[in-house]
């Protein structure tokens, strides 16, 4: 019998990451988790970073054991990651400075400064991507109005997978699909918008050279390979983005198909074959990043169950540790479609008593406000609910054309009553799964690469074969509709 082929995804999330092996036998996929850590921000003198030499700890930590696990069977290594923040480097490519966390106070104020350099129109036009405070245009605008040092010094700029992949294998490149959530690069052209950087004021010569995911970058450097076992895997530039990899993994996805990636952020779009750049686009705050395989995602982002994982944390401070099972519970016994919260508010945006968050945004809205845990939790989960509504009806318009049905992936699946929750509110099936989608996506890339399967949509058959799925069927649609109509009223105003 022929052995396995296997390919290691390092998957780094906002709240964790881990190393996922693929085996792949000719006809099945199966994913084995070989090490999983914290990814836990630091804040230093009143800023918050990310602890970058720690999680390369974590990731030689993962390739060793994976090494000792599967050895020679390994073929090729990819990195993907969250989007939007990056490392600068010297001349030498040694970091300068521990890159900022998204959440960082750095970009208060940065989106307004950006307006008055280029219009906002503008930015739209030759980026195409939704406006969040927290991109890397704005992270770069509040680094040149603090004077930085480190942007002074700059020679390159690596976006968070980019960066692990140079100190793996040794090149400075940037994969396509992680630098389109920059609102840096221009989709049209498949470039860096220069004249745009430079109308704003941002040094543009620190951007560096662009590559598909799907590139074979090199192999690991010797004193890695020599670190972790002897194994020279190559390194592959995989769908940077964890988004971009986990919509490669969506299972039979069609044009009458949405997607919807849950977790700590939730990303609900299409896949489309050219960017969607137009007045309604930009009306409705949509983006149009990089997809793999020359494909685009027109999606929107949408806080996800960070609300809920934040309100976890409170009382966990409190001194109360509450299993999601227990959660569950507390949410079922709570009064259905009370009170509502848009999970996109700025209230909402920041570490703190969440908890203390969602009522103050019902007390100020003249709401009821919500008091025991679960009613706190229902809040949030059916807002949520009714947000992915908003999106999706907005998405069926710049379409133009009915979505009949929602394909949802990532960890936040395993959440059933949301699941539910949404196929109530939407009206429409939901199919979940598979639920490790970004590691699935990230060795789909890698076997491109390497010619395991010959296109993407052969890819999509392989997770369909490999993985289950669970249907949703929207039900009590009277009373979601009813709830709809206030949620609609509370984002109006």
């Amino acid at each position: 019998m022929a052995k396995n082929k296997c390919f290691l995804a390092v998957d780094l999330g906002a709240e964790s990451g881990r190393t996922v092996v693929g085996a792949f036998d000719g006809s099945r996929l199966k994913l084995s988790e070989t090490h999983r850590f914290l990814n836990q921000p630091v804040r230093v003198h009143g800023h918050l970073h990310w602890d970058v030499l720690r999680q390369f700890l974590e990731i030689k930590n993962g390739l060793a054991k994976s090494c000792r696990e599967y050895g020679g069977d390994l073929v090729s290594l990819g990195v993907d990651a969250w989007g939007v923040d990056f490392g600068l480097l010297d001349g030498q490519g040694v970091l300068l400075g521990n890159p900022y966390h998204y959440r960082d106070s750095l970009t208060n104020g940065m989106m307004e400064e950006a307006f008055r350099r280029a219009p906002r129109e503008e930015i739209f036009e030759n980026t195409g991507i939704q406006f969040m405070q927290i991109n890397t245009l704005y992270q770069l605008l509040g680094l040149v109005l603090r004077n930085s040092t480190e942007l002074k010094a700059a020679e390159t700029l690596l976006m968070t997978p980019d960066l692990f992949t140079y100190w793996l294998a040794g090149s400075r490149l940037g994969e396509r699909t992680i630098a389109s959530t920059s609102q840096c690069y221009d989709p049209r052209s498949d470039a860096w918008a220069i004249r745009l950087l430079e109308k704003i004021g941002l040094p543009t010569h620190i951007f560096p050279e662009l590559v598909s995911a799907g590139t074979v970058i090199d192999s690991l450097l010797p004193e890695i390979a020599e670190e972790c076992g002897g194994n020279t895997l190559s390194v592959v530039a995989t769908g940077g983005h964890d988004t971009a990899s986990a919509v490669a993994a969506v299972p039979a996805l069609g044009p009458s198909d949405a997607y919807l990636s849950s977790g700590t952020w939730s990303l609900m779009g299409i896949e489309a074959a050219r960017p969607v750049i137009n007045s309604k686009s930009l009306e409705y705050n949509f983006t149009n990043e990089g997809g793999v395989c020359g494909t685009i995602r027109l999606l929107r982002n949408i806080t996800g169950l960070w609300i809920v994982q934040e309100c976890r944390r409170t009382w966990e401070r409190q001194g109360e540790s509450l299993s999601y099972d227990a959660i569950v519970q507390l949410v079922q016994d709570a009064a259905p479609l009370s009170s509502l919260i848009d999970p996109d508010a700025a209230i909402f945006r920041v570490p703190g008593d969440m908890p203390g968050s969602i009522r103050d945004f019902c007390a100020r809205t003249g709401q009821r406000v919500p008091e025991g845990k679960g009613a706190v939790i229902r809040t949030a989960m059916e807002s949520l609910a009714l947000k992915y509504r908003w999106v999706f009806e907005r998405l069926e318009e710049l379409v133009g054309h009915r979505l009949e049905a929602l394909r949802m992936v990532g960890g936040g699946i395993q959440n059933r009553m949301l699941n539910q929750f949404t196929a109530d509110a939407l009206k429409r099936p939901v199919i979940a799964g598979p639920i490790e989608a970004t590691s699935a996506g990230n060795v789909l890339i890698q076997m491109l690469a390497f010619g395991e399967i010959s296109s993407l949509s052969e890819g999509r058959e392989l997770i369909r074969r490999s993985f289950e799925t669970e249907t949703y069927q929207p039900a009590t649609t009277d009373a979601w509709d009813e709830a709809y109509g206030r949620f609609f009223n509370l984002l109006e105003s």
